[in-house]
């Protein structure tokens, strides 16, 4: 099994957003714990730098990817996942490009706090506390 962190659940842990980072944390602890693959998507990393550059400062923003790719490995985004992801019709073109690298990078689950938005992937799909729920006990 590989995972593919959605970008809301990686800036619950950085923005430490009280009704959310707490699990995020748990979810990081426990697939550090059964060494499961974590991936984000190239894009992803673009889009947390910009987003805590706005609430803090560049070096804030760099300190914490640096950080956190320790723990993560990038999935490449290609001209071939941004077609798929065009061509795929959803709404949300972000959510689209990360169903489309997950796909293209044989990812088999996606962990968002929007579950919703990837209603039209064949990609295992779980909340933070869907998948802590499903995979504790194991």
């Amino acid at each position: 099994m590989k995972i593919l962190l959605d970008t809301n659940i990686i800036l619950d842990i950085a923005l430490s957003r009280l009704s959310h980072s707490d699990k995020a944390k748990e979810l990081m602890l426990l697939i550090n714990r059964k060494e499961i693959p974590v991936f984000v998507s190239a894009t992803t990393v673009t889009d947390i730098y910009y987003i805590l550059k706005k609430s803090g400062t560049h070096f804030s923003a760099i300190e914490f990817i640096q950080s956190f790719l320790e723990y993560v490995d990038i999935a490449g985004v290609d001209k071939i996942i941004i077609i798929n992801a065009l061509r795929a019709g959803l709404n949300d073109f972000e959510d689209s490009v990360q169903i489309q690298t997950a796909v293209m990078n044989n990812i088999s689950t996606i962990i968002t706090r929007n579950k919703s938005d990837f209603k039209t992937t064949d990609v295992n799909v779980f909340t933070p506390d869907e998948f802590l729920i499903l995979h504790k006990n194991e």
